[in-house]
């Protein structure tokens, strides 16, 4: 299997982009959608990897770290939903640079400062602004901005595009400053309220993932505090964030459904497929707790393509 697609000579008004901590690329999906074509992508988890090799046709480079910026090919916008980390105050001493180092963050700003894109769209956790007591998000506002971007950033909910599950995400945009005579007006999607609920894609008669009367009794059903959120047919609303470590069955986190020989049971691939809005062909050759781990590390396809679908127009009619 090839490793990377081959950067095939592009159609004249295709933006392309970079899919960097790609993860099993629901971002990659998003973008597609909105008309832009992947030229390269990074993911260092092997499990991922799988997945993103068995729907995409190719492995993703792996460790960003040791990938060399310049063997990256030439790209429009760069994309990441990278792991967030404390950054160094030093930097506003030493520079953006210093203030990044030994984070994954550091490889964003070095290859945006070496490839120059017109455009990215960082992803992270709405706790992102209060990290490290709102010091990580300022030193990357001043990264990007000492790059020589515009920076937007809104949190959104993909519960307000369609889909069945409350997931609020920062999503931070940046266009090169030097393509424009002064700072220009850019606004994310809003979405809006709607009644699409879980309800809606639940499966009935799913034997294969129980959760133990025991440990119902033991654990999940044992304080009258609404806990842990579960839901059946008749459910109208929307589930909870659908998280990495979902199947180690956190009573407060999670969201279970009333199924099943012992009356409860977890998500089935999916109905983790319809929360965060892939498609029902994706293939998932992964273990069922690697499943779990790689649709709650992933991103809401449905706000990622109407972010995608803003930034590639926004480009189009600046005519940049």
């Amino acid at each position: 299997m090839k490793k990377q697609r081959d950067n095939m000579e592009k159609k004249e008004d295709e933006l392309t982009f970079i899919d960097l901590f790609a993860g099993i690329g629901g971002t990659r999906i998003g973008f597609e959608r909105a008309g832009g074509k992947c030229v390269f992508s990074s993911e260092w988890d092997k499990d991922s990897q799988k997945t993103y090799a068995a729907n995409f046709g190719e492995i993703p480079a792996g460790d960003i770290t040791k990938i060399d910026e310049k063997t990256i090919p030439d790209f429009d916008i760069l994309v990441a939903g990278f792991p967030c980390q404390p950054f160094s105050m030093i930097g506003k001493r030493e520079g953006f640079k210093h203030a990044t180092q030994g984070t994954l963050f550091y490889d964003i700003v070095r290859i945006i400062e070496a490839k120059k894109p017109k455009a990215f769209l960082l992803e992270n956790v709405k706790g992102l602004t209060h990290h490290d007591k709102g010091n990580t998000f300022k030193v990357i506002q001043e990264a990007l901005d000492a790059l020589g971007y515009y920076v937007f950033s809104e949190v959104l909910d993909a519960a307000d595009f369609n889909l069945p599950q409350v997931r609020k995400r920062i999503y931070i945009v940046g266009f090169r400053k030097n393509m424009f005579n002064e700072k220009p007006e850019f606004k994310h999607p809003q979405g809006s309220p709607n009644e699409v609920f879980i309800n809606q894609f639940l499966e009935e008669g799913v034997t294969d993932r129980p959760i133990s009367e025991h440990l119902q009794k033991a654990y999940m059903t044992k304080h009258d505090d609404g806990h842990p959120q579960v839901v059946d047919k008749n459910s109208r609303i929307k589930a909870k964030t659908l998280v990495a470590s979902y199947h180690k069955i956190q009573r407060i986190t999670g969201t279970f459904v009333k199924d099943g020989p012992t009356g409860l049971r977890l998500l089935t691939e999916k109905e983790c497929k319809a929360l965060m809005g892939f498609p029902v062909d994706f293939k998932v050759p992964v273990s069922r707790t690697q499943m779990y781990r790689q649709f709650g590390n992933s991103v809401a396809v449905p706000v990622v393509e109407a972010v995608a679908k803003k930034m590639i127009n926004f480009i189009r009619e600046k005519n940049l």
